[in-house]
């Protein structure tokens, strides 16, 4: 099944407010440390629902937010969901990005980059769209540390990309972006029950859901264009 058969399922069956309410745990801190002034253009790579997009128009006057999905019923449902005419929604291809070169300030992506079918050309064509001093925040809650993130690939059809912390260091760099700051952003939110409930459906000890949520949660790299 393609990115755009998955997701347009999902898109149908309303899951992308779900998405939406445990990405944003992780993602409005990270949202919040990017540096949108008012007037700047934003990139949201695989936008989902939109609601990356909605708040840095909301939190940051951001001039035009772009929030580009590979399903049309991803980018049909943001655009339901968004009163804003500075928001626009385009269905298209993390390899082949419909924007000309240095024309993008800032490019957002939260749980959607390993899903590009080439991770490296999906680097190259954001580097080509953002503009001299252009910041890249990808977030990822999949990636080889969290050892708990594993097992996601066997409950999807879509291909995904694993990669390690050094490894999105790498190519970011060899895509010709810098590495401005690379951590974890930790899951604060999502509530962990005490002991005595353990071991549950999805966990079979407290340390191992402490881990993934509070330690490894969400790791965020930050590319900046030279």
């Amino acid at each position: 099944m393609s990115v755009r058969e998955e997701f347009d399922e999902w898109a149908a069956d309303g899951r992308d407010k779900g998405m939406e309410a445990r990405h944003w745990h992780t993602a409005k801190h990270a949202l919040a440390r990017m540096p949108v002034e008012a007037g700047d253009t934003v990139l949201d790579l695989g936008c989902g629902s939109g609601y990356a997009g909605r708040a840095l128009r909301e939190t940051n006057d951001a001039g035009a937010v772009y929030g580009l999905d590979g399903a049309p019923e991803m980018a049909r449902n943001a655009a339901s969901y968004t009163d804003d005419s500075r928001v626009g929604y385009v269905v298209g291809d993390f390899g082949s990005l419909p924007f000309a070169d240095d024309s993008v300030d800032h490019v957002w992506t939260m749980e959607a980059f390993y899903y590009a079918a080439d991770p490296h050309e999906a680097l190259a064509e954001v580097a080509r769209v953002l503009r001299p001093g252009g910041t890249f925040y990808c977030a990822v809650n999949y990636y080889e540390e969290n050892v708990h993130s594993h097992g996601w690939q066997d409950t999807i059809s879509v291909e995904m990309t694993r990669w390690s912390r050094d490894q999105y260091r790498e190519a970011f760099q060899e895509a010709g972006l810098y590495v401005a700051e690379q951590d974890s952003i930790p899951d604060r939110e999502t509530e962990i029950p005490d002991e005595s409930a353990f071991p549950t459906d999805d966990w079979e000890t407290r340390e191992a859901m402490v881990e993934r949520y509070r330690e490894y949660g969400t790791l965020l790299t930050v590319g900046v264009a030279p």
